[in-house]
């Protein structure tokens, strides 16, 4: 048996707590041997909680610790790029929360870092991990569709609360603790509001599922009195041609969540709805071929990105959301908020070098 992989959380808050806590606990080859908070009581409270041997408040404090291989990094977005540099500069493989920073610049510093030291760097994206995912990808690059010209996309997800710092509500399961309002409303501290939450999501998939890149990118946000955007509209050219169409808001009811993509290539169709589990391919003849819809569990399988952390740090060739795809997404999101500042198309620069 594989010896087992030794993690670290740093920022023990709600989504480390609901999922990647949980993850690592229950994965055979993982153990969870430290959690970071910069509050000593709860941080105190939550090893006890989870069973975890070691409560760090700082990041150095827990990136000392003997036998440390990998960390996941789920603090507020402000200090992703620092807890994550730190601990690639400590030798630790890592898996960074979305959105991956606040900058292209710090994204592309810590993909080319990573690669410089033989690293594992994964964004956190679980609708990366999905069946339907993976066969919807494959189709593109198997040239079902033929080539990709066109792709619509709408992302709703009941998060306006927690952008206009209006309540604490999770939107996913009960909480064993509530995020803190400033970490999606405060723009110092989240960057932005539904280009940063919930947009990086949406950015990194196109990446993930076409394989192209952003090339141009022209945005509308609306933020409806808020300090962050609410309702954002976004127009891109990728590096395969095709244009994209993007439409997203948090402002929705409670209950109702849309994710859905419409790939049009020159020879097929594919339709994916992503928070009702289900994909189909249609040709240009009409033939259609509906794939099985993902049962209610499969369908954002929030515990697959650590899972996937301690799979790369044994296999590196199982990492399924390497962190390019988090790259790509924040030059989307810089350049839509370069856009909607400026009222002006704005061209992505080439990065030099990309895994993908």
């Amino acid at each position: 048996m594989l010896p087992k992989v030794k993690c670290g959380v740093i920022g023990a808050g709600w989504w480390a707590t609901y999922a990647h806590i949980p993850a690592l606990l229950a994965h055979p080859q993982a153990e969870l041997i430290a959690i970071q908070k910069r509050d000593l009581q709860q941080a105190l409270r939550v090893a006890a909680d989870f069973g975890i041997p070691y409560a760090c408040t700082t990041v150095d404090e827990l990136l000392e610790l003997k036998g440390l291989q990998a960390v996941i990094v789920s603090s507020s977005p402000h200090l992703h790029h620092a807890h994550a540099l730190a601990a690639l500069k400590a030798g630790k493989h890592v898996l960074m929360e979305k959105p991956m920073t606040m900058t292209v610049a710090e994204a592309e510093e810590l993909v080319a870092l990573a690669r410089e030291r033989n690293l594992q760097l994964l964004i956190s994206c679980p609708w990366h991990y999905t069946c339907h995912a993976a066969t919807a990808r494959d189709l593109v690059k198997s040239g079902a569709v033929g080539r990709v010209r066109m792709i619509s996309a709408l992302m709703t997800n009941p998060v306006s609360h927690l952008l206009r710092g209006a309540g604490t509500q999770p939107t996913h399961g009960t909480p064993y603790l509530y995020p803190h309002s400033a970490t999606y409303s405060d723009p110092r501290i989240a960057g932005g509001g539904q280009i940063y939450a919930q947009v990086s999501h949406l950015a990194a998939y196109l990446t993930f599922l076409t394989g192209a890149w952003p090339t141009s990118v022209f945005a509308r946000f609306h933020n409806d009195g808020a300090a962050v955007d609410i309702y954002d509209t976004l127009n891109l050219r990728m590096s395969d041609e095709s244009v994209v169409a993007i439409a997203s808001t948090g402002a929705t009811g409670n209950e109702r969540r849309d994710f859905y993509l419409r790939v049009f290539g020159t020879d097929g169709i594919l339709f994916l709805d992503l928070w009702q589990g289900k994909l189909e391919l249609v040709s240009q003849d009409g033939q259609t071929k509906h794939y099985p819809d993902l049962k209610a569990d499969e369908i954002y399988p929030h515990l697959a990105p650590a899972i996937n952390l301690v799979d790369s740090v044994l296999n590196p060739a199982l990492n399924l959301s390497p962190g390019d795809l988090g790259l790509a997404a924040m030059q989307v999101i810089e350049a839509a908020c370069q856009s909607a500042r400026n009222g002006y198309d704005v061209q992505v620069p080439a990065l030099a070098e990309c895994a993908l």
